[in-house]
């Protein structure tokens, strides 16, 4: 058995560790419950959707090869724009489907439309606006940008996002998405963007958390009376 000295050691370590890990574990857990208490296809905001959109189909589209693209086609994407067929070409340039002529961005009438698309029927839009730019701890970051951010009224604050130079929908935010967005945080511990497991922070945190853990084990080892008995008993 370890002296006196070295169990007292060994519990004021495991004590300070657990205090210094305790919010960090309190997070870990309250997020973990959230996550598996909640639905995912809600935290997407699928119920704000009309998940039973089927893109419109256009009759006498120009072919692709037709159009003035210097560096050819790599990649080609067909978007109902205001009731109007566009080419999506090279994730860069939108091109009028029926005449090839070009598209630089769409308006708001327009992003309000492929909204209407894509969201349920009766939401009713409070306000559209432009943004241009976003921080790491945005709701819509990593995404195409500049974009319409269209608000609807519900008291879920929820809202659209339409990227301008495309014309696609990418996304929809509310409320419970807020505070999943929130706790996912806190969970990988990436404080900067949210999604990189890999932080300095999150690797000292979980071998700080094994240490806590196997000193307690060994505290209950150095302390535990049948141990204890064990011990004389084989002498």
């Amino acid at each position: 058995m370890v002296n006196r000295h070295t169990a007292l050691k060994i519990r004021k370590t495991h004590r300070y560790l657990g205090l210094f890990l305790g919010i960090q574990f309190l997070f870990w857990t309250i997020s973990g419950l959230y996550f598996s208490w909640t639905d995912i296809d809600e935290i997407h905001g699928d119920h704000f959707k009309n998940m039973e959109y089927q893109p419109k189909a256009f009759n006498n589209l120009i072919s692709p090869s037709q159009l003035n693209v210097s560096k050819g086609i790599n990649t080609i994407e067909l978007r109902d724009i205001d009731n109007s067929p566009y080419y999506w070409i090279n994730k860069e340039q939108l091109y009028n489907a029926i005449n090839g002529s070009l598209k630089s961005n769409i308006t708001k009438e327009e992003a309000l439309y492929i909204a209407r698309l894509n969201m349920k029927n009766g939401l009713k839009v409070e306000s559209i606006e432009q943004i241009n730019e976003t921080g790491k701890h945005h709701e819509y970051r990593e995404k195409l940008l500049p974009a319409y951010v269209i608000s609807y009224e519900s008291d879920e604050a929820l809202k659209a996002y339409v990227s301008i130079t495309d014309g696609k929908f990418q996304t929809v935010r509310h409320r419970s998405w807020r505070w999943f967005d929130f706790l996912w945080m806190t969970h990988t511990m990436d404080y900067e963007g949210r999604d990189n497991f890999n932080t300095i922070v999150l690797r000292a945190f979980s071998l700080l958390g094994l240490i806590t853990v196997l000193s307690g084990f060994l505290l209950w080892f150095t302390s535990s009376p049948t141990i204890r008995k064990f011990k004389k008993k084989r002498k």
